[in-house]
């Protein structure tokens, strides 16, 4: 037993705390915006590469989330041991510096090379960030803390879309200008290297916050990979559950926002600029309400002694969003699917503050980063990585009809919402059981 541990945030201030949630949670937005920005530029991208829907939707999902995942697992483990603050300074030069090489793109080949590298570097974020959050506070206050956190994903996609759009609008209406050096420059291309110098500048920040110091046990040292197969082994039902069932929500969520600015612009004759607005203010305000409504509702369960109640969350939110998806997908009225989609956006940005958290409680300290790794490779390839591509390929080779995308996003989407359902309600025994024995050791 190892009962000299310190507790989770005892050495820190809790205004100390959270304003190292809000510099992560701002790190996530920068991310979410080089992540997402590319949705609202379907458009004049294509027209330039000379691309399909398919190809496109690998820039969006595939060459992004290949690298991203499998970059997290060594990176996650170097969370475990190394200094946490410099990993995530060092991913925000990288994804930034990527970000505005995309700019450079002439060929579709170079711009699938650089999107490969914005996942690279971006894969240094989450894993550290959640283990830095759960050495700041203690259990009773971790959901709503990674939550906060989690808010980055849905103010950061708000901001691409809303500014987005704006800025795609602006410099479309401009045409093509001529940059010292980089001579004449399309107005996707001026999008990518604003954002690029922006997250440079911001990487500065990490200069003010400190690195935690670890809590829980075995702290020291790094795990050999054995023992962190043999402990994954041993809760591989709740691993599996968990990381799939949630994995299933984010197929849902990220097939259908890469598509939804095309849904609006096709199907229901939106401006770019008019579906930035729109679906950017709907995703940053509700999205951003669902995450924390989220992280609150779980540690209040978990408060009233429901210690499942992270998958709870998510198995309520799976359940809520597919009448409101089906309305907002299916509309033949823009109103009706605008309205439509705020209760949708709501009830699946629910889950992915929750999440996270139930990693942090059910691994010891010594596994946070790499068990945080595995979860994030697994939603990021089936969320992200298949999830765009998948709804890109039923529009193309099962309609063959590009003003069906809406048609595409509800059979996907309602597949994957089933599969999430069923999962994440089979796995809320075995994670009791998971979080029964990490507190046993602990104790």
């Amino acid at each position: 037993m190892q009962t000299n541990t310190p507790e989770a945030g005892a050495a820190y201030s809790a205004r100390y705390a959270w304003f190292v949630v809000a510099i992560l949670m701002m790190a996530y937005v920068f991310s979410f915006v080089d992540r997402q920005i590319l949705n609202l530029m379907v458009g004049p991208i294509r027209k330039d590469l000379g691309i399909s829907d398919t190809e496109m939707s690998l820039l969006m999902g595939f060459s992004f989330a290949i690298f991203y995942t499998i970059m997290g697992i060594p990176l996650g483990r170097m969370a475990d041991s190394k200094s946490r603050r410099g990993l995530v300074t060092v991913g925000i030069v990288v994804w930034s510096v990527m970000t505005g090489l995309c700019g450079l793109a002439k060929h579709y080949w170079q711009l699938f090379l650089f999107r490969i590298g914005v996942g690279v570097g971006e894969a240094a974020l989450s894993p550290a960030a959640y283990s830095m959050i759960a050495d700041y506070f203690p259990p009773s206050k971790r959901a709503t803390a990674i939550s906060v956190y989690s808010m980055g994903i849905y103010i950061g996609s708000g901001i691409a879309f809303l500014l987005g759009g704006l800025i795609v609008e602006f410099v479309t209406a401009q045409g093509a200008v001529t940059l010292p050096v980089l001579g004449e420059t399309r107005p996707w291309q001026v999008v990518f290297y604003v954002l690029g110098a922006s997250g440079l500048l911001f990487s500065l920040a990490f200069l003010l916050i400190k690195e935690p110091r670890r809590s829980g046990a075995g702290t020291a040292a790094v795990v050999p990979i054995r023992e962190v197969v043999a402990f994954l082994k041993l809760n591989r039902r709740t691993v599996l559950s968990h990381n799939i069932g949630f994995a299933m929500i984010a197929f849902c969520s990220y097939g259908t926002a890469a598509w939804i600015p095309t849904y609006f612009v096709r199907v229901h004759g939106w401006s770019i600029g008019q579906v930035g607005l729109v679906f950017g203010l709907i995703v940053m305000i509700f999205g951003s309400m669902g995450i924390v409504t989220g992280g609150r509702l779980s540690d209040r369960w978990t408060a009233q002694g429901r210690s499942d109640a992270p998958m709870r969350v998510g198995l309520v939110a799976a359940i809520c969003v597919i009448p409101f998806g089906a309305g907002y997908m299916l509309s033949p009225n823009s109103l009706v699917a605008g309205l439509f989609l705020v209760p949708a956006t709501f009830f699946i940005s629910m889950p992915f503050g929750v999440a996270p958290t139930a990693i942090q409680d059910i691994m010891p300290n010594r596994l946070r980063g790499q068990a945080s790794a595995l979860y994030l490779f697994i939603v990021n390839m089936i969320g992200l990585g298949i999830g765009p591509t998948a709804v890109a390929v039923v529009t193309d080779f099962v309609f063959h009809d590009d003003n069906m995308v809406g048609w595409s996003m509800f059979l996907v989407s309602g597949v994957a919402g089933v599969v999430a359902i069923t999962l994440l309600a089979t796995g809320m025994k075995p994670y009791r059981e998971s979080l029964a024995r990490v507190r046993e050791q602990v104790a």
